[in-house]
């Protein structure tokens, strides 16, 4: 039977039309193009819920979850006239006009330009200077393991209930876990974010043998608590988000303690409609109970009195070598694996988090870096420098403010 070229369909009272349906975006399990667009029709009271009113930038996985994606942060000429934008600034004084997704049929036609998960900024469009969410993202460092992270999500819980505020907790649908706090919108990105930094400061403090939040990539271990998403540029995937992985998995809202419970890997593509269907969305109430930022702007405070700093905090700077640079992730890992061929004696002293893969945000796509820490290694058997191997050219990317990608991949 011959493909459809292309598919049109009925949705909020528009026509959306869904090019090439039949094409294969998750080849392990399977699914199409046209299932991943039936999948958030069927979510998307959720969904919209998550992204309703923001601006975000697309990122656009044309080949399907295989390949690798470009970000586009302007909204193509060509659409509909029924698809919304709002102007959102960046910290390098470029602007972009943005999609701005509000019904079932924006979200549709924004899935079938590629967009496998949704990527919106933490502020609404009629107010884009005061974020109405605190994100905190429970980032693993390589090596730890899921009840580890749900053990650093429940010191987040009780330290949010602590300083008056409600978290949202969901999966990430990667390895780490996300908490959105709804907050009244009152203070802009710079505020935002040093109360995230003094939030993720209290829960080191609180758990310091699982959770850090230290700067520095080689200094981390647990679970780092990226305060760094509540920055201006960053965007973070939403609820009910498909992520490019192999079994097309979900970032899943849930309650508190089916979280504390949960296995990531129920959460998919296949799955989750019918759980929906049965439980209702855990986060339905999710804008009800906006908090003020008051008591972690005090403590942020404390914190500075202290002595601590924003920013990058001096180091005790173990040697670490770039191992490889490349365009594709792919193509940095086969660097990896052919530099841990030559020097096996220097891998058996490692650690995983030892091994640091950097995705970096180019100007619309990203490029990746290995890194390895030495600091394991005695002087004597630490290997010399050498070009990375491949060595991809990166000055020709724009990094932007930031530059690195989401922390959990």
């Amino acid at each position: 039977m011959a493909k459809a070229a292309k598919v049109a369909l009925q949705v909020a009272g528009r026509e959306v039309v869904v090019s090439n349906p039949d094409k294969l975006y998750f080849r392990a399990a399977q699914i199409t193009k046209r299932q991943l667009v039936d999948y958030y029709l069927a979510v998307a009271d959720g969904a919209l819920r998550g992204v309703a009113r923001r601006p975000q930038i697309m990122k656009r996985y044309v080949d399907g979850a295989d390949g690798e994606p470009f970000f586009q942060k302007r909204v193509p000429a060509s659409r509909p006239p029924w698809i919304e934008i709002a102007t959102f600034r960046f910290p390098s004084g470029r602007s972009a006009d943005e999609v701005v997704v509000n019904d079932a049929a924006q979200l549709a036609w924004l899935v079938n330009l590629g967009c496998i998960d949704l990527n919106p900024h933490a502020v609404r469009a009629d107010d884009m200077e005061r974020p109405d969410e605190l994100r905190i993202d429970l980032d693993p460092v390589p090596g730890v393991a899921w009840p580890q992270i749900r053990d650093v999500a429940a010191v987040v819980r009780d330290a949010l209930a602590d300083f008056g505020l409600a978290g949202w907790v969901k999966t990430s649908g990667s390895r780490g876990a996300h908490i959105w706090v709804r907050i009244v919108r009152e203070h802009e990105f710079a505020a935002v974010r040093r109360a995230a930094q003094a939030f993720a400061r209290e829960i080191a403090r609180r758990a310091p043998a699982i959770a850090t939040a230290k700067w520095w990539k080689e200094e981390r271990h647990g679970v780092f608590v990226d305060y760094n998403q509540n920055a201006r540029d960053r965007t973070t995937c939403s609820a009910y988000s498909v992520r490019a992985t192999q079994d097309a998995r979900v970032s899943m809202p849930l309650a508190w303690d089916d979280f504390l419970r949960c296995d990531p890997a129920d959460y998919t593509l296949a799955t989750v409609p019918a759980l929906i269907a049965a439980r209702g969305d855990a986060h339905a109430d999710i804008d009800a109970r906006p908090g003020r930022l008051d008591g972690l702007l005090e403590l942020a405070r404390a914190q500075e009195a202290a002595g601590a700093r924003d920013g990058p905090e001096p180091r005790s700077k173990p040697r670490v070598l770039v191992i490889a640079q490349a365009k594709l992730k792919v193509d940095a890992l086969a660097g990896l694996e052919r530099w841990k061929a030559r020097h096996a004696d220097v891998v058996a002293m490692l650690q995983p988090a030892d091994v640091l893969v950097d995705a970096n945000r180019g100007r619309s796509s990203a490029w990746y870096r290995v890194r390895v820490n030495l600091a394991r290694v005695p002087a004597a058997m630490q290997p010399p420098d050498a070009p990375p191997d491949p060595d991809y050219d990166v000055r020709g990317e724009w990094l932007g403010a930031g530059g690195q990608l989401d922390g959990d991949g």
